[in-house]
């Protein structure tokens, strides 16, 4: 095939996720059993190199079990009850918790413990590990909403509201949500919105717009379980309809570059460069 193949400089993993799996790899380097409270990164390729190093992933009934053990929290953070486990069980926590998220995590638990009246909305995904982590910040208080049409379904607009967003959602439609509130609630009620969607990730939706507008054909390279890799390939599509969604180089169907002079290869935040570098050199190799 004679096409011009171009990685996106722009994907790949953030920061957050970079710390994590470099604290994992330094923990295995030197020799100790290590596990993971929950997968580490939502890319099944990345997962399986990691567990052949020695990682071993486990949920949270299996740390209640465990015991005198060396456990990665990973970027998503988690709810205080998890430092209260380890603490109890004798378990050495390793934090490569997103320092993004750590912050919000504060700046959460601080406003409901000196406002307990108000309202703690979060915008974000229901299950989601960082909404359960920010959501455990207020005693299981907060209401998560996934939509404006839960905001108009579960918040009372007649009371104080402070409204938080996870770091990973889309920008518009936070604001959209906050523009919404501020038309509507109360003149009694107080309301306040904090900007907790992290750049280094929002910024990528219109850079990937713009890639994706520049080539016949976009490979998007991600794990089917990211968030953030479902809204940046659902990004591409609108831009390029040319644009399909692969784990791993095994999925690509050579017959999408038919006709094609350029194909970009894009991922998400969970998704190594490595993977990407694979999937271009399978397409080149063809």
């Amino acid at each position: 095939m004679n096409l011009n193949v171009e990685i996106d400089n722009g994907s790949g993993f953030c920061f957050g996720v970079t710390t994590a799996i470099r604290k994992a790899e330094d923990e295995l380097a030197k020799g100790f059993n290590l596990y993971c409270l929950g997968v580490i990164v939502h890319n099944g390729m990345e997962g399986e190199r990691l567990h052949e190093q020695g990682l071993v992933t486990i949920n949270h009934e299996q740390l209640k079990a465990l015991h005198n053990a060396k456990v990665l929290l990973r970027a998503h953070g988690e709810p205080p009850e998890t430092y209260e486990l380890a603490r109890q069980n004798n378990i050495e926590i390793i934090d490569a918790t997103c320092p993004v998220v750590l912050a919000l995590q504060r700046r959460i638990k601080h406003k409901w413990s000196v406002s307990r009246e108000a309202q703690t909305v979060i915008f974000g995904k229901k299950g989601h590990a960082e909404v359960l982590g920010l959501v455990g910040q207020t005693h299981g208080e907060a209401i998560v909403v996934e939509s404006l049409d839960e905001v108009k379904q579960k918040i009372d607009l007649s009371k104080d509201i402070n409204l938080y967003s996870q770091t990973t959602k889309n920008l518009d439609e936070y604001r959209h949500i906050i523009e919404y509130i501020q038309g509507n609630v109360s003149p009694e009620a107080a309301f306040k919105s904090y900007d907790t969607i992290c750049r280094q990730v929002a910024n990528r939706m219109p850079h990937i717009a713009e890639f994706a507008a520049h080539h016949d054909v976009i490979l998007f390279v991600c794990g089917r379980k990211s968030s953030n890799g479902h809204a940046l390939f659902t990004r591409c599509k609108e831009v390029n309809a040319n644009s399909h969604l692969v784990e791993r180089k095994d999925e690509i169907d050579f017959s999408w570059f038919n006709g094609a002079k350029t194909v970009g290869i894009c991922g998400a935040t969970s998704t190594p460069k490595w993977l990407m570098e694979e999937c271009k050199d399978a397409i080149l190799s063809y």
